[in-house]
């Protein structure tokens, strides 16, 4: 006996004449009453010198209810004036939990004016405070109170040599590499709750300057009001 699967105002499912496969849209995830965010930053000229492990970007996120989820986190460098020593380069993505006070220094992103970062107009405002999410200008950041995992979550390796300078070469790493990408739907997203985040390290050999640029997507959750969580 035929089964139909009947939808919205009566509308009855349809399914493939050849393979029998159920007709499906593809569709975004629902986000409740809140939304799905973009951010795009530059940093200033990095001064030479920087320490190893040096935090360049930190994400903090706050909200006691909802949950945010990394969609995906694309990072490019490059160098600037001052050639570097010869060595390798390292970008580095780590969780932070327990994160009970917000790194200092660098350019904390404001998020509190209308319809900053949105992906559509009518979406919330980000719940992200104006003072949990940070990028370098010149210098590291200042960790805040927090404990990292032990290890990363992803890498960038790349290497730079002594006449790696913007008149002498190309980019240190090339835009639009990711750092963080949820590939498919049925993949577990990376999911922050309150008082967890991440931060961006850098390791870069000595003398150079550098700048370097982050593009994060990402959606703000209320679980209770989104099927299937």
């Amino acid at each position: 006996m035929a089964i139909q699967v009947q939808g919205n105002a009566g509308t009855v499912g349809e399914v493939d004449a050849t393979h029998r496969a159920y007709r499906i849209t593809s569709r975004p995830m629902e986000v409740g009453t809140s939304g799905a965010y973009c951010l795009g930053v530059v940093s200033g000229i990095m001064a030479a010198g920087l320490a190893a492990n040096a935090e360049i970007f930190q994400m903090r996120w706050i909200h006691a209810t909802k949950v945010m989820i990394l969609r995906s986190l694309m990072l490019s460098a490059a160098p600037g004036t001052t050639a570097f020593a010869a060595g390798p380069i390292e970008f580095n993505l780590t969780v932070a939990r327990g994160w009970s006070a917000d790194g200092g220094g660098g350019t904390a992103i404001v998020f509190s004016t209308a319809n900053t970062n949105k992906k559509r107009t009518d979406f919330a405002l980000s719940a992200f405070s104006d003072t949990g999410v940070r990028q370098s200008a010149t210098a590291a950041l200042t960790a805040g109170t927090k404990t990292l995992d032990t290890n990363r979550l992803s890498s960038i390796s790349s290497y730079v040599s002594s006449v790696a300078t913007t008149a002498a070469s190309g980019p240190l790493v090339m835009p639009g590499t990711y750092l963080w990408q949820r590939n498919t739907p049925d993949e577990y997203p990376l999911l922050f709750e309150q008082n967890e985040g991440f931060v961006i390290r850098a390791t870069v050999p000595a003398t150079g300057t550098w700048q370097f640029s982050i593009n994060a997507e990402w959606a703000e959750v209320d679980p209770t009001a989104v099927t299937g969580w």
